[in-house]
């Protein structure tokens, strides 16, 4: 019987996490707990400009201050060529001190570093910057503009034949296309069309960017820091700064969040070369208001989009252009979300079409499945008004045109087995779905995708003396992947999992490791945490052989124990634990160790189900009641998975109703902390029911699918799709504000 069929010991239960005491007893250390003797404070220097030419930087007189150890700007880092990988470093460079020209307001233009944070602060104010302002652009259609003040001067848009000869702040135009989009429409029975615009949204992790960095007299540099990757770190920095791979060692820190807002660096290349210059260690956290003024938030866009339809429901054609803000450097999702928006459906004919522009505001970060939650709003939205003007319910149009197994991706692939349509059956049948609604109520429905990601990931398995197991892990943990890890490897060893001890590695202690990010972690280094726990299976079977004096071929593994073998019944069985306390007499340590790169990881889908109620004289919106459908795969710990969809469920919410970076005339932010910049609490939300659909992954050895990016792909338009119901009104700007709601049904009402 297959894996993802049987009964398993510990996959699927719900164990306390190993680190979870800790965190919730504070003794866990996060980057900002870090401190070393000796160890200097560092601060940044930030542009109060959102675009400047920087004529001269004269740091004489911070210098001058007493405990002052060391200042530096962009002239003590070595110059990097462009290169054509996924990480542009020239540009990571400027961001992470401006060289030229500053390109947002907040942007790094120096780092001291001093005795005490004051001194720090009191240095960053002497150091005298000459600026000549230039003027600045903020909207992603006036940055596209023939007469838009450019942000590089030597950027020409990729994507167009023949190679423009002027340039432009549009960094990339790409497209997906496919079947006749002419002939598409001209097959459609209804058509929709209409333009959607969102703004730049924040992560909101709790925990700021942190990092303390020494440097040896051997020139050795020891980093602590808050990332979701410590191998990124060390690579980036290493680049960054001209230094080998190997005079980097990263230690990771416990993660207070991130959401794909610390899949980069900004402080901890500043700390190193700080540390360098004063031969002392440094520190550096940066405050709230630095997070909102100077991190990667997600992308502000605008859509175009254009979807047809027979009368019994069948899409002919989509057609779509996406703008996306890339901030001050290329980079924005705006790809992703071409890739994602119609891959839940069978559409034949579209083109889908991004650009990807840049803005003086700070250079996007990845949020929880980049791109996808944007351009499915758009998608889900006209499907939504698609339904309603042939009459069929909003679920069954999306049942009528499901991807399934065998369907080609927009992005190119056919669909290995999926569990698309499962969600969709799963929330029709929902009580939810059935439950009356009352004046001023309404209820939506939208659905998402996420592609998932495996890369490279590198585990160990480690037998200790008595028996007990330790897994070894590459990967900061931020949704509970420790004790997922642990399970899996205690469901293949045979032993509770309360005998299984996971642990987070620095750089020099395990093998490299992809980044914790784009729902990778249980699937792929879950994958070489079961390899290695199977070559551990392989090391016990031959101690048990040799104990026995018998050949290896007799011995079995179950539950935790070597069975001889039919003919070997004079041999009691022999637990791990018996094993491991002779096995200095047997061979020596048992482990196993695995590196590789995962192949095969399975898409991810959800529906979600949206009910609220609108105040219609203040604009107030209550969610009711939610539901999210999920195809998980297999959850290894269904409580954290159950977490990772309430989270993104919240997240999302919050970008659909309040969130958003709000920036006056120059370009400056003016909500840079959690007081203005209005994320959801608890009173926000009701109760979010999950409901988990196991749809195995073929390629995994549990069925696993990554659930972590796809719960915030669905909110945006199921909650757009719910006030729509309640009030009549369609909302295609986010965020669903107040004041937004209230004037549209002003509009509304006076029209």
């Amino acid at each position: 019987m297959a894996k993802g069929q049987k009964k398993f010991r510990s996959v699927g239960t719900r164990p306390i996490r190993h680190d979870g005491i800790d965190k919730v007893t504070g003794r866990a250390n996060y980057g900002a707990d870090f401190a070393l003797p000796g160890m200097l404070w560092g601060g940044v220097l930030r542009s109060p400009h959102a675009h400047a030419r920087v004529l001269g930087i004269d740091a004489s007189k911070a210098l001058e201050i007493e405990g002052v150890k060391a200042v530096i700007t962009s002239a003590d880092l070595p110059v990097i060529e462009a290169g054509d990988g996924p990480t542009n470093f020239w540009d990571l460079s400027r961001n992470i001190l401006a060289r030229d020209k500053v390109l947002y307001h907040g942007h790094a233009v120096a780092a001291v570093a001093a005795t005490t944070a004051v001194i720090a602060a009191r240095a960053l104010e002497r150091v005298e910057v000459e600026y000549e302002v230039l003027p600045q652009v903020q909207d992603v259609m006036e940055a596209m503009s023939p007469d838009a003040p450019l942000l590089h001067e030597d950027m020409f848009t990729k994507g167009l034949d023949p190679k423009p000869e002027h340039p432009s702040n549009v960094a990339r135009r790409m497209e997906i296309a496919r079947g006749d989009l002419e002939n598409g429409f001209a097959q459609a029975n209804v058509v929709v069309e209409r333009e959607f615009t969102t703004r730049s949204v924040h992560q909101g992790y709790i925990e700021p960017h942190a990092v303390v960095a020494r440097t040896g007299e051997d020139g050795q540099v020891v980093v602590w820091c808050s990332s979701q990757g410590h191998f990124m770190v060390r690579q980036y920095c290493a680049t960054v700064l001209g230094l080998d791979t190997s005079q980097i060692k990263v230690i990771p820190a416990e993660i207070g969040g991130g959401f794909g807002g610390k899949t980069t660096v900004y402080l901890e290349p500043l700390a190193i070369l700080l540390s360098q210059r004063s031969g002392r260690p440094v520190k550096i956290v940066m405050s709230r208001e630095e997070e909102f003024r100077a991190t990667g938030p997600a992308p502000g866009s605008r859509i175009r989009a254009k979807l047809g339809a027979r009368n019994d429901g069948t899409l002919t054609a989509c057609e779509a252009q996406l703008y996306f803000e890339a901030g001050a450097f290329p980079g924005s999702p705006v790809m992703a979300a071409c890739m994602t928006m119609l891959a839940p459906y069978t559409v034949e004919n579209l083109s889908l079409v991004g650009y990807d522009v840049c803005v003086n505001k700070p250079k996007t970060a990845a949020y929880r499945a980049p791109g996808a939650p944007i351009g499915s709003f758009a998608i889900e939205t006209l499907i939504d008004e698609l339904a309603e003007m042939l009459g069929i319910d909003p679920v069954d149009l999306r049942l009528h045109n499901a991807a399934h197994e065998g369907s080609q991706a927009p992005y190119g692939p056919k669909f290995r087995r999926i569990g698309y349509r499962e969600t969709l059956e799963t929330a029709r049948a929902h009580p939810q779905y059935r439950t009356p609604l009352e004046r001023n109520q309404g209820r939506g429905v939208a659905s998402g995708f996420w592609f998932n990601a495996g890369m490279q990931s590198s585990a160990a398995v480690n037998v200790n003396e008595d028996g007990t197991v330790q897994v070894v892990s590459p990967n900061p943990d931020i949704g509970g992947s420790r004790v997922s890890l642990a399970l899996m490897a205690a469901e293949e060893l045979g032993i509770d999992v309360e005998r299984v001890r996971p642990v987070v590695a620095d750089t020099e202690t395990i093998g490299y490791s992809d980044l914790t990010g784009g729902s990778r972690v249980t699937f792929a280094t879950g994958m070489a945490v079961v390899e290695a726990a199977r070559k551990v299976i392989e090391q016990l079977r031959e101690r048990a052989a040799k104990i026995w004096g018998i050949d290896v071929s007799q011995v079995e593994w179950n539950e935790g124990y070597a069975l001889p073998g039919q003919g070997n019944g004079e041999h009691d069985p022999l637990s791990l634990a018996e094993i491991a306390t002779s096995a200095s007499r047997t061979g020596g340590t048992i482990c196993g160790n695995v590196s590789l790169n995962a192949r095969g990881a399975a898409p991810g889908f959800a529906t979600h189900i949206c009910d609220v109620e609108v105040d219609p004289e203040t604009g107030r919106v209550e969610i009711l009641r939610y539901a999210a459908v999920q195809d998980v795969g297999k959850a290894i710990h269904p409580s954290y998975v159950e977490g990772q969809m309430q989270g993104g469920v919240a997240q999302g919410i919050g970008w659909a109703l309040n969130e958003e970076l709000v920036y006056d005339e120059d370009g400056v932010l003016e909500n840079p902390g959690f007081l203005d910049y209005r994320i959801p609490v608890a009173s926000d939300l009701p109760m979010i029911d999950t409901i988990l659909v196991e749809v195995a992954n073929p390629t995994h050895p549990y069925g696993v699918r990554g659930v972590g990016e796809v719960p915030i792909v669905p909110p945006l338009a199921a909650v757009a799709n719910a006030i729509y119901a309640a009030t009549g009104v369609r909302m295609r700007d986010l965020p669903i504000s107040p004041p937004r709601l209230v004037d549209a049904l002003d509009g509304k009402h006076s029209g």
